[in-house]
């Protein structure tokens, strides 16, 4: 416990005999309302139960104080903490970069890699990248994203329309997808195949391997892009 002159601040609630006033507004094991008694009163009680005398409104005049089993609460807020940050998703900028005359097969690459960034519910920002005499044929840029646009339409919308910004040309695509709702269907997908893997044991362990890979992918809750942003 941390302390101060004039107070104290605590990381945890004080128990027990850290508790130090001469009188305590008590609450019992069940939430009933007991009223103030004297510290030594609720100490008392407190042994009578098992249980641990805890400080739950310290500014409160006087203090309020819950019978209870601390190790108990404990253990149960900490498991709470740790589903809410299992089902905690952020919503992820990845970002592709093109060139504007990338051809055919490297523009199928970068779709692909687009149309999974969008099904796992991340925003995607695409770069069309101009060099030299490119930067005067900027419709080429425009063109080339409003065809991206048109092919992933089922998967995202234009969040940030096309627009210059210095020697590049930026868009960003949103997800039609909640990040929660891609996070869930992922989980889903990966107990199917664990599942068919099971009933099926001749099948590659590789290639479960490589989708559960895919899978693990889009758990995990980063900030930073998943992979390096590749140039045509």
């Amino acid at each position: 416990m941390w302390c101060y002159r004039g107070g104290s601040i605590s990381a945890e609630p004080r128990i027990n005999d850290r508790i130090r006033v001469p009188e305590v507004r008590l609450v019992g094991p069940s939430g009933e309302q007991v009223g103030i008694v004297p510290l030594a009163k609720a100490l008392e009680l407190a042994q009578e139960y098992d249980l641990d005398l805890v400080e739950v409104a310290a500014n409160a005049r006087p203090p309020v104080c819950k019978l209870m089993d601390y190790g108990k609460f404990k253990y149960e807020s900490a498991m709470k903490a740790r589903e809410a940050r299992k089902n905690q998703a952020h919503t992820v900028i990845k970002e592709m970069k093109l060139r504007p005359k990338i051809d055919p097969h490297d523009y199928d690459t970068k779709k692909g890699h687009v149309v999974r960034f969008l099904k796992q519910g991340d925003k995607v920002k695409i770069t069309i990248m101009f060099r030299g005499r490119e930067q005067s044929r900027p419709e080429l840029g425009y063109r080339l994203l409003q065809r991206l646009a048109e092919d992933v339409q089922d998967l995202g919308f234009v969040e940030s329309n096309p627009k210059q910004d210095g020697r590049n040309m930026i868009m960003v695509l949103g997800p039609h997808k909640k990040k929660t709702e891609a996070m869930a269907e992922a989980r889903q997908a990966q107990e199917a195949r664990k599942a068919d893997a099971k009933a099926n044991p001749g099948r590659s362990q590789n290639a479960a391997d490589a989708e559960d890979a895919d899978v693990e992918n889009v758990d995990v809750d980063v900030e930073a892009p998943a992979e390096a942003p590749a140039e045509a």
